[in-house]
């Protein structure tokens, strides 16, 4: 798999050419499909990068093709939509997006929100080994564990939870998170902070019940609890 390999999955053929085109002028190699009913076998035979994947789709939607793929797959999903109610943006973060765009957007917006995916994804580690109680983090191998149970996280959680366990007890408005793990700040996004947390803290409670190691600080944001044991 090529680290510079794009589909995108959207069935608008304008849409999807003209970012194409962006993305073939930003170097990216860039195939297509215009029905969700093909993703998944598409990336089982030959895995890119990156999917930018469109929520409305024929054959299969967005949403369900998201939770296929994460059952194969830490693959990073960028999310494509055009409905405006905050809740389907949700669903999607929730299935193990990456990340969301919405339509109308600047091409432009797609290549910078596509390359920030990708180094983040693909980028060689800085830390090799972070350990706070029973959590152990990896960045060689991107293994996370609790109690030695492994814990699969996409690369925007994983980034969340590096970056938060590097820096124990210290707290991190969303805007911070946003800009240190996603690598951009566009208006109205730090709130996909919010849903990353919350999966982070639903995959941890189920190897670890009973224990809330990320705390809200409420007015502000999210820190890492250093007492973990």
């Amino acid at each position: 798999m090529a680290h510079e390999s794009i589909l995108i999955v959207e069935d608008e053929r304008k849409l999807a050419d003209l970012l194409r085109d962006y993305l073939s002028e930003a170097g990216y190699t860039v195939s297509w499909l215009d029905r969700g009913d093909r993703v998944v076998s598409r990336i089982k035979q030959d895995p890119p990068a990156l999917v930018l994947l469109d929520i409305m789709l024929p054959g299969i939607d967005g949403t369900e093709v998201c939770r296929e793929i994460r059952k194969f797959s830490k693959i990073p999903i960028l999310m494509i939509t055009a409905r405006v109610e905050e809740v389907d943006r949700i669903i999607g973060l929730e299935l193990g997006a990456d990340d969301y765009i919405c339509k109308p957007f600047s091409p432009r917006e797609v290549v910078a929100r596509v390359k920030a995916v990708l180094r983040r994804a693909y980028s060689e580690p800085e830390t090799t080994r972070l350990a706070v109680g029973p959590i152990s983090l990896d960045e060689t191998t991107r293994r996370v564990s609790v109690d030695e149970q492994v814990l699969n996280l996409t690369p925007s959680e994983f980034g969340l939870l590096k970056i938060m366990m590097a820096h124990p007890g210290r707290v991190f408005s969303r805007s911070e998170l946003l800009d240190k793990v996603q690598g951009y700040q566009f208006e109205g996004y730090d709130r996909t902070i919010d849903t990353h947390i919350k999966n982070i803290r639903k995959k941890i409670a189920e190897k670890l019940p009973g224990r809330d190691v990320i705390h809200t600080v409420y007015g502000i944001g999210y820190k890492f609890d250093s007492e973990a044991e």
